[in-house]
């Protein structure tokens, strides 16, 4: 059992370390490519999105409360709103529609 313990951290160690080392070493020169320069731009900001989608989702006792929620957070986002306010008007949203349903 403490084998299989040290031989996930040694991979889980080695596959960090070789995201973090192989760009290092192998791209030595600016990223001219438009691409390429776009697709690592939006990179962080879709891991982001997937990894909180669900939650929004599941972290409600009804699905759909978490749907209008999210609905309203993006419009309000959009409209221009900073983060308090549209977390606040999100609880809110939870709170009313899960009262109702």
């Amino acid at each position: 059992m403490n084998s299989y313990i040290y031989l996930s951290i040694f991979t889980a160690f080695f596959v960090s370390y070789l995201i973090r080392v192989l760009p290092l070493t192998l791209i030595r020169k600016p990223i001219k490519n438009r691409f390429i320069k776009s697709f690592l731009y939006y990179v962080p900001y879709i891991t982001l999105a997937v990894m909180t989608f669900p939650s929004i989702i599941e972290a409600t006792q009804s699905p759909i409360a978490g749907i209008i929620a999210l609905a309203v957070g993006i419009i309000l986002s959009y409209i221009g709103l900073g983060l308090f306010p549209v977390a606040c008007a999100c609880c809110a949203v939870v709170f009313i529609a899960e009262l109702f349903l």
